[in-house]
């Protein structure tokens, strides 16, 4: 999962950055307003982490012009206005979520979570393919009662096959999830990546390389 924050807070960007990034998530970090809109117009994102308060171009402003592109990313609104007018203009313009500052970052982490389910459609964070029990929000996967240790990258990687049982996912696809503009990520990393998280699922779910095209998770037949 690939995530965009608009803050232009330096400290609170950075750490909002630097949790998420804990978290096994690709994160982008943009301060400035206008900057921001010139990028949304290229690159995709699962969710947007959007404030108010930006140089440029105002978060209110830079909501509206996203939709009227027909952007229909999820986006949560940051501010430390506490006006009902705000949080009902921010709402009516297309905002997902509205968390006013200062926050818990477990109701942030909590909040980002449930924005990301909502740009992949699913009603839980928890859930079975196979074998394999799946909790994004407690960020735990067992295979037969088993609990499986994932490092955070593994841990999304295995999130992004799920998402799509049966169907093939490019390593293009792939990589725009699990790596930020900062990562330094080789041709291979994406392989050696699959490679481990093949050795802990073992028989419990299979992960092809197709040839020329990407990744494709599926459930045993004998299962």
């Amino acid at each position: 999962m690939r995530l965009f924050i608009v803050e232009d807070d330096s400290d609170l960007g950075d750490a909002l950055c630097r949790r998420l990034k804990q978290d096994g998530y690709a994160v982008d970090w943009e301060q400035d307003g206008e900057a921001a809109n010139d990028i949304l117009q290229f690159q995709k994102y699962d969710a947007i982490i959007l404030d108010i308060e930006l140089p440029s171009m105002d978060g209110i402003t830079l909501l509206r012009a996203l939709r009227r592109r027909g952007d229909a990313t999820p986006v949560m609104m940051l501010t430390a206005r506490s006006r009902m007018d705000d949080r009902v203009d921010a709402l009516d313009i297309g905002a997902d979520d509205y968390l006013s500052k200062p926050f818990d970052v477990r109701e942030f982490d909590a909040r980002c979570r449930a924005l990301l389910r909502r740009s992949t459609g699913s009603v839980s964070s928890s859930f079975e393919v196979g074998k394999v029990h799946f909790d994004g929000a407690a960020m735990l996967v067992r295979i037969d009662d088993v609990q499986i240790t994932l490092p955070n990258r593994e841990f999304r990687l295995l999130e992004i096959l799920l998402g799509s049982v049966g169907r093939v996912v490019s390593k293009e696809q792939i990589a725009e999830q699990l790596f930020d503009f900062d990562d330094e990520a080789g041709p291979n990393a994406i392989e050696v990546y699959v490679g481990r998280l093949r050795r802990k699922l073992g028989d419990a779910l299979t992960i092809q390389t197709v040839r020329g095209m990407g990744y494709l998770m599926e459930v045993p037949k004998h299962q």
